[in-house]
Order: structure tokens, then sequence, then C-alpha cells
């Protein structure tokens, strides 16, 4: 039985219980040994152990899952869930920036247009990717695209997965911060409608940089938050290995989330993430964008910017009680 190469350390249990149920099987072929009952009762004791390591996912088991190097990426939803995706290249002022592709596409006979932030699978694809990490070039490509989509009328669909903008000397030389801030401006003003889903990570303004729209979309295991739990750990206990205690309190994972009204909506995954079965989480994602694209493409524009503006205005609202004397 083929098994993951990659293991995460929450999954170390159920590892060893799949390879006492491969060498139980091995022993049963080799002696010509019927097993069948005891094959039986490791497998209904992975299934159990798997619902129960995965249903009850601390906040930064999530962090981990959502990193997952088999994890689907933009580009494999687009793949699966769109046709005819032609990729547009440029911000026409300095560079093509790989960790965020765009382009018109098809989905459901609907013509779009993607914008997608994209990591490599190996070494040599994470460098021409940057890690996912984009630059500034990489949002005024974005912005261009977003800007060309008003123009032909096509609802803009945005895939957030990056620890956030690259922070090196080049990139803040050409005013990273300015094109993110610029971009934030722009989204809001949209004359088209919008939808971001987080499919792995959503870190900082990186992720922001694409993700003021209409609707936003988080799977079950991604997270979006102001900044890394390692980073968090480092500046308020000085320590990294607090990353845990830092994921807990950012209320990153998608339920927080969608408690705190930040997202719209959860997409489920299958169990053990969506790297165990991508059909199924594109199956699911589907779904979800289905229903709030019809809602929003009926709407007309001042309805749409009047709902955007209330969306993000009424975000961090909170009321105050006087407390008992």
């Amino acid at each position: 039985m083929d098994r993951p190469a990659y293991l995460l350390e929450f999954e170390k249990p159920l590892r060893e219980l799949e390879k006492q149920l491969d060498a139980l099987h091995q022993q049963s072929l080799e002696n010509n040994i019927d097993m069948s009952k005891e094959l039986a009762t490791i497998e209904t004791k992975i299934d159990s152990t798997k619902r129960d390591i995965y249903t009850n996912l601390t906040p930064w088991q999530r962090v981990q899952v959502a990193r997952h190097p088999k994890r689907p990426y933009a580009l494999d939803y687009v793949n699966a869930l769109c046709v005819d995706f032609q990729e547009l290249h440029g911000d026409r002022q300095f560079n093509d920036d790989r960790a965020l592709v765009g382009g018109t596409a098809f989905f459901e006979g609907q013509p779009i247009m993607i914008i997608a932030q994209q990591k490599g699978r190996d070494t040599r694809e994470n460098i021409l990717r940057n890690f996912g990490m984009p630059q500034p070039e990489g949002y005024r490509k974005a912005l261009r695209l977003m800007k060309l989509a008003e123009k032909f009328n096509l609802p803009v669909i945005t895939f957030i997965d990056t620890p956030g903008a690259y922070p090196g000397v080049e990139s803040e030389a050409r005013h990273v911060s300015e094109a993110i801030a610029v971009n934030l401006r722009e989204m809001a003003m949209l004359k088209v409608p919008s939808v971001a889903i987080i499919v792995g990570e959503g870190g900082s303004g990186g992720a922001l940089g694409i993700g003021v729209t209409d609707r936003v979309l988080i799977f079950e295991n991604a997270y979006y938050s102001v900044i890394s739990p390692e980073g968090c750990a480092a500046i308020l206990w000085k320590d990294r290995v607090h990353a845990p205690k830092a994921a807990a309190a950012l209320k990153l994972n998608a339920a927080n989330l969608k408690e705190l009204k930040v997202v719209d909506d959860v997409i489920p995954e299958p169990l053990g993430g969506a790297h165990n079965d991508p059909s199924a989480a594109a199956a699911a994602l589907k779904k979800v964008l289905v229903r709030h694209l019809k809602n929003l493409t009926g709407k007309k524009t001042d309805e749409l910017l009047d709902e955007r503006y209330e969306r993000y205005r009424a975000l961090g609202e909170y009321t105050e009680a006087a407390s008992a004397k």
C-alpha cells in the first residue's frame, strides 16, 4: 500500500497503524493464512483514528496542513474547474512576476478573469515562483488584469496562497507596500463582481493585495492572518517555538474567521486534507463558487459597491458594556 512520503508530526500514530496493516497483509500472503478478521480490526482502528485526528486539529496543526507540499495549488484548481485558461503576462512597467499568475478562462460557460498566487512543487519551480511570494510587479500585474476585467465586464476570481509578499531589498526598492495599498483601494472600487478563495496560506498584506473582494471563501484547513504564527511568536515571545500558542491566539483558522465574518464561506475538505483527494476538494470548491457567483452576477454596480463598502466597514466592529460595580 502506497503511503505519502511527507509525514506531519500528528500523523505518526496513524502511520504506525498503517505499517501494522501492511505487515499483517504481507504475512497473510506469504504464509497463505486467512487473517481477514485481524485486518478488518486494524482497518476499523485506522478509520476511527483518522477521524479522531482530523476532526480535532489544533490551529497550529491546521497551519501545517495548509503548508503541506502535496496540497493542491491555485493552478491545480484552475485546471480542474476551468477551460481555455489563457495566461496573460507582465505588469507593463518592470517585469513578469511568476509568483502571481493571471488570465482569462471559462468557468461553467461564463468568461472570468483569474488572478492567482502560485507556489512551486520542487526547488526549481519554487525558485521560478519565488516560493509563492509576489513582488511589486506581481501586484501591478494583478491590478492591470482587474482593470481589463472591468473593461470587458468579467467577474474576477482570485486564489490566495502565499506566506506573504516578498520582503527583499529589491522588492522594497520597487515599493511593494505602495503596490499592495493601491490594489486595496482599487479593488474596493472595482465595478465587477469579485471572489477570493484562500486555498492554503493567506499571509499578511501579501494575501490582502488580491483579497479585497465581494466574497471571501476559505478551505477548511487554510488560514488567513495578519502575520505568520512564527513571526507573531518571535515578536511576542522572542522565540519561534511558541508558534502553536500564537496560532491559537491569532484566530487564523477557517471556523474562527467565519465566526468573525472575515470570510463568507468555508469550503469542506476531504478527511485528512485536500491533498488526500484533490478531485473532491475541487468539486467542493466548484459547488460553493457557483452559488456565490450566481448571487453576485445578478447585482447592479451600485448595489455591488454599496454591499462591498458595508462588508469591509463592518469588520472589527465591537460593542462596549459597562462593567458591574
